[in-house]
């Protein structure tokens, strides 16, 4: 029996069942997919300055070693930031718990003396900051481990790279309509290359402003929480709200509530003027998804890729609707995802 003779019910069982093979498959192959699509993101944050380069006259492989020794550099000196932050952290992770507990008993006993009766033990069960700090120290397990596959990723990197130069080539040569499939090829990489471009900007700018925020307030690694910062900007309203929460524990740990209420009050003012103000400015209204999909879109690739497919999460899914929007027939896909 041919495709197009089944029922539209058999059809939409048949994708269903090849999408839960696929995805299944993708939890399985975590391992290799992580280094591969964590390389495909830097390489397409890399390709615009490489064009740049050719497109000034720099020889070819002249330009290729200077933005690859550019990556090299930034790795090195983020490692060098957040790597004895992140092992300091995660040794000092059980204290932090410890501390958390005691600030909560102390709080409820402190309602007690207001004529407030709760039990410690429902409100662990229910409201626990010690399990909120757990989460953030697997997180960011989870996110240093990459680190121990850099070398990996910086060969993937360089590959895709050098593939880059000679796909234009290969796509005039092979394709039924060349002129009409480069067009279109252009229009989906150029649409992703903004949006990654400016979102990269934004980001980094988000974490250096946390960082001095943070550092002003005296709060410990304010290196390791910048950079927190300025991963899960990707992920747009939650995100921010994932990235202040250990923080903002950490400065109740440190100095009460007075400094956490202090931080919380940074990550506030920095989000809205980085994501309601300057971001918007430059992004334009059509690069945009719903808060919904965004949060299903946390929530299935962090489930599949771990804390990592968090921080892909929206970069992903942005892409999916670019290629989506570039085709007349899935155009409307696309604008439910917006």
């Amino acid at each position: 029996m041919q495709p197009h003779q089944f029922s539209p019910t058999s059809r939409f069982l048949l994708s269903m069942a090849a999408f839960v093979v696929v995805v299944a498959g993708m939890k399985a192959a975590d391992t290799l997919l992580i280094p591969f699509l964590l390389s495909l993101f830097i390489a397409v944050i890399s390709a615009p300055p490489l064009f740049f380069l050719k497109g000034k006259g720099v020889p070819g492989g002249l330009a290729m070693i200077l933005v690859v020794g550019m990556i090299i550099v930034t790795g090195v000196l983020m490692a060098w930031l957040v790597g004895g932050s992140l092992d300091d952290f995660t040794n000092n992770l059980p204290k932090y718990q410890e501390s958390l507990k005691l600030q909560s008993t102390n709080f409820v006993t402190w309602l007690s003396t207001l004529g407030v009766e709760l039990n410690v033990q429902t409100i662990t069960t229910y409201f626990n900051p010690a399990k909120a700090m757990a989460m953030a120290g697997k997180l960011m397990g989870g996110l240093g481990n990459v680190l121990t596959q850099a070398f990996l990723i910086l060969i993937t990197v360089i590959f895709m790279l050098l593939e880059a130069n000679a796909f234009q080539a290969k796509l005039k040569n092979h394709a039924e309509s060349p002129e009409r499939s480069l067009a279109r090829v252009k229009a989906i990489t150029s649409s992703i290359k903004q949006y990654m471009v400016i979102k990269t900007s934004t980001s980094m700018l988000t974490g250096i402003l946390i960082g001095v925020w943070l550092w002003i307030l005296d709060i410990d690694y304010p290196v390791l929480w910048g950079v927190l910062a300025f991963l899960f900007n990707y992920v747009p309203n939650i995100g921010s709200i994932i990235a202040a929460v250990p923080a903002v524990l950490l400065a109740l740990i440190q100095f009460g509530p007075q400094a956490s209420l202090w931080t919380a009050v940074g990550y506030l003012v920095v989000n809205s003027l980085v994501g309601n103000v300057i971001e918007p400015r430059f992004m334009g209204k059509g690069l945009g998804l719903s808060p919904l999909i965004v949060f299903i879109s946390l929530v299935f690739w962090g489930w599949i890729l771990g804390p990592v497919g968090m921080f892909l999460s929206v970069p992903l899914t942005m892409t999916m609707k670019i290629v989506l929007d570039s085709n007349h027939d899935t155009r409307g896909l696309a604008a439910m995802l917006g």
